[in-house]
Formats: C-alpha cells, structure tokens, sequence
C-alpha cells in the first residue's frame, strides 16, 4: 500500500516527509522524480507487547510514502500519474502563518488552497475520462463484451459528474462499475485523507471530518526532546496524546481500511498489516508464503486477554487461546501463532 502526499509548493509535503521517515531528503531530484519513504506505525499495543514478552527485537508496521512533483508546475502532470498509482491520497493543506516561508498565491486561505487541489484533481480526472471514452469509441467497431459496455457506462456517468466541477466519487456508481475503473486509477474515486499544517495556535482545530491537522514545526520540537516522559508532558501540555507523526499513521492505516496482528516471543514482537476481512491463510502468507501454501490451523489469542492473563501460558491456562482453521476471518490485535506444513 502507498500513500501520496500530494500538494502546493511550500505547503510543507517534504518537511512532513522527513519527520514521517526520519531521514533527510535529497535537496534536489529529476523533473518529474518522486521520492518515496516508509514511516513506522507506532502502534501503542506493541509497546505493551515488547514490555510483556522482552523480545530481542520490535518491529512495528510500516505505512509506505510517496512525494511526487508539486501541483502548480505549469503543464507538469507527473504528479499525477504517480499519485493515481496510489492507494491513499493524503493532500497537504498549507494552514501556518510565517513571513520567511512564501505562499505560491499570496495568502494563506486553507479552503481556497483545498478547493484548488480538489479541482485539479477534477480537471486531470476529467482529462483522462474522456481519453478512455474516446479509445473505447474506436474500440466499439470490433464489437463489446459485457465489461467493455459496463465501463463505458461508468465513465460517462464519471464524466458527466467530473464536467461539472464535482469528483467522480459523486456519481451514482454500483460496485461492478466501480471495480471495472478500477485500473483506470482516477483520484477523485481514490480514498482521500486531508492533511491541514497548521501553526501551534491553530493545531487543536479541526479544519474538515475528512482531514486531521498536523503541525510539522511542532513535529520538530517534539523530535528534539530526548525523555520520553517530557515529549509526554510536552504533548498534554498540547492538548494531544501522541505526535502528529503518530496520528496521521494510524489515520492512514485506518483510511487504507488495514489492520495489525502480532507475533510474538522472546526472539521478535511484530506488527503484521492484512486488510480488514483477510482470511488467516493469507494472513499468514504475510509472513512467509509456505505458511499459507501449508496451512493447518493458526492458534490465536485476543490482545486484550493476553494483556489481562499476564503470559501466553496463563492465557492458554484459562482457555483465551482459539485454534482457528481456513475460514477464521482475522480481527485486528489478534496474537497469532500459524500451524503448517509443506
């Protein structure tokens, strides 16, 4: 899964990169070049699993992201074919005040900026729906099959919408028609999660349902805090319970429609990502592929019980443990150990 950040220049895309990787980032690239980075998901349940089990290693979960050129370069669509190869978009919302940083239009209007993006985005759709109709046209004289004519009515409804100035989102689509546009990769149908950066006096407001406010210059002072129970005190004195690094993860995991399972013990404690609904043997596939190829059952404990029992061998003592076999649909925290053979 892969998340763009998508956005104006100077809106703050790059510095929110760094923070999310912890890493610096190449002052200059190619024309067109983006710049990619995995960010840890600091799921607070593996803390608590590490300090249980005192593994010789934690490996968290990992949301992966993608940088692609600003919006605004004059006729540059590069943007735009890497971020309709995503599978989140996470636009960034300039919404800080600061005399040295410029703003491309002068000021800085968080709603007028979103509204800019969204047409855009419209615009470029709207581009690529109509060339799509027009190859189909042509196409049409060698006769359709049942899908080429259910795509073709997908996207004249997605055109109509996209015409005049709304996302393709908007138009009434059945779920075949969306999953026949699906490789066509129009933003607008494309899960979206709003970034706004804002100043310190602006971080507790809530600038739309669909966006969470980050400030990348608070960021900053966080990462510069050593003690842990300080970068807390920092943070309640903030009004917040975790960094806007670790909000915007578990918001992006949690818009990607993903979930975590662990494996644990004394050698490794692991955040697994699966999507919601994913059956065990795929699961385990995530691991390693002779897990699913191999199958048998997997051996599962709810994160809470084991958290409440103190030890595995105490969860399995009072019968929290469940052996599960193919059908189990897997639940986010299950605590997993997979049974197979190959």
């Amino acid at each position: 899964m892969q998340i763009a950040l998508l956005g104006l220049p100077q809106s703050g895309k790059r510095t929110l990169l760094e923070l999310l990787t912890g890493r610096s980032l190449p002052a200059r690239r190619k024309p067109g070049e983006p710049i990619t980075g995995r960010s840890a998901i600091r799921d607070p349940r593996v803390g608590r699993l590490s300090e249980l089990f005192r593994p010789r290693k934690t490996i968290y979960a990992e949301n992966s992201y993608l940088l692609p050129p600003d919006l605004g370069d004059a006729g540059d669509a590069a943007w735009y074919d890497l971020a309709r190869r995503c599978d989140l978009l996470c636009p960034v919302v300039r919404a800080f005040s600061a005399e040295q940083v410029y703003h491309p239009r002068g000021s800085v209007d968080p709603q007028r900026d979103r509204e800019a993006i969204e047409m855009e985005m419209v615009i470029r759709d709207l581009e690529r729906a109509m060339n799509r109709l027009l190859r189909i046209e042509k196409e049409k004289t060698r006769g359709q099959s049942a899908v080429q004519k259910l795509e073709e009515q997908a996207l004249r409804e997605c055109v109509t919408v996209l015409d005049a100035g709304q996302p393709a989102r908007t138009a009434s689509l059945a779920e075949e028609q969306l999953a026949v546009l699906q490789n066509l990769g129009l933003l607008t149908l494309t899960p979206t999660l709003w970034i706004y950066n804002a100043g310190e006096d602006l971080l507790a407001q809530s600038f739309a349902a669909d966006g969470i406010t980050v400030s990348a210059q608070i960021e900053k002072e966080i990462l510069e805090i050593d003690s842990a129970a300080e970068r807390d005190e920092y943070l309640a004195a903030l009004g917040l319970t975790a960094s806007g690094c670790d909000r915007l993860n578990l918001a992006a995991y949690a818009a990607l429609e993903q979930m975590s399972f662990y494996t644990v013990g004394p050698d490794e404690v692991r955040a697994w990502t699966i999507r919601r609904g994913t059956r065990a043997p795929v699961a385990g596939g995530k691991i390693h592929s002779d897990i699913e190829r191999g199958f048998i059952r997997v051996e599962v404990i709810k994160y809470d019980d084991l958290l409440r029992a103190g030890s595995e061998k105490a969860a399995k003592e009072q019968g929290q443990a469940q052996l599960r076999g193919k059908d189990y649909e897997m639940e986010d925290g299950d605590v997993c150990h997979f049974l197979f053979n190959v």
